[in-house]
C-alpha cells in the first residue's frame, strides 16, 4: 500500500454528489494551473466492458435491467443500495487507469465514484481530497436546468426524476457523514471562480 500511495501523490481527489459542480471546477483548475483532468464519467462504459458479473455482481444485474426497473419500479432507499458505483465497483479500474498514465504532473480526479473509504487510503496528504456537498434545492436546480436526460426513457419520467433526486439527496447526506470537514457545501450562491478558490485551498497546493 505505501508504494501504492507514492505513485499516486500526484493525484488529487474531487468527489462529490451529483450535480455539485466537479467538472466545471475541475475543467478551471486545469485552465489556471495547467494540472490533468480524469472524469470518472467519462471512463463509465469502458469500465463497465471490462468488468466481469463475478467482481461487479451489482452493475452486470444494472445494465440487465429495462429504464423502468432501473429509475422507477423501485424505491430510492433500493436505488441507493444497489447501484454499482455508489458500491464501489470497478473503482480499482480507475486506479489501474492512473497507474498506467503519466506521473509528472498532478492530476485531479473527479466523479462521484469517489468514496470516501476507497480514496483516503490512498492520500499522501488528507488535503489531497475534497468533496462538493449539493443542498437539495440547488440539485434540483441544476437537475431542471439540465433538462430531460435518460429518465426520459422511462414511461414515468416525472416518477423517475423525483426517485432520482431522492436517492441523489440520500447519497450526499452519506458522504457528508464521512467525509466532515473534507466536504464543501455547494448551494449556488458562489459563483465557479469562488467555488474554484476553495478547491484550490483545499488541495494546497495543486501543482
Amino acid at each position: 500500500m505505501e508504494d501504492l500511495v507514492r505513485r499516486l501523490a500526484h493525484v488529487r481527489w474531487l468527489g462529490g454528489g451529483s450535480g455539485a459542480g466537479k467538472s466545471a471546477v475541475a475543467r478551471e483548475l486545469a485552465r489556471r494551473f495547467g494540472v490533468a483532468v480524469y472524469a470518472t464519467d467519462d471512463v463509465l462504459a469502458d469500465h463497465a466492458a471490462r468488468s466481469g458479473a463475478r467482481e461487479a455482481p451489482l452493475l452486470h444485474a444494472f445494465l440487465a435491467q429495462s429504464p423502468d426497473e432501473r429509475w422507477v419500479l423501485r424505491s430510492p432507499q433500493e436505488m441507493l443500495a444497489t447501484f454499482p458505483w455508489f458500491a464501489g465497483e470497478a473503482f480499482g479500474l480507475v486506479v489501474e487507469d492512473l497507474l498506467a498514465s503519466p506521473g509528472d504532473r498532478v492530476v485531479v480526479v473527479e466523479g462521484f465514484r469517489l468514496l470516501p473509504g476507497l480514496v483516503r487510503p490512498l492520500l499522501a496528504d488528507p488535503d489531497h481530497a475534497v468533496w462538493l456537498l449539493p443542498v437539495p434545492a440547488f440539485r434540483r436546480r441544476v437537475f431542471r436546468e439540465r433538462g430531460p436526460g435518460f429518465t426520459a426513457r422511462t414511461s414515468d419520467p416525472d416518477r423517475a426524476t423525483a426517485n432520482l433526486l431522492v436517492r441523489d439527496a440520500a447519497f450526499t447526506d452519506r458522504l457528508r457523514t464521512e467525509v466532515g470537514d473534507r466536504g464543501i457545501a455547494v448551494d449556488g450562491r458562489e459563483d465557479l471562480a469562488a467555488l474554484t478558490d476553495r478547491v484550490a485551498r483545499r488541495f494546497a497546493p495543486v501543482r
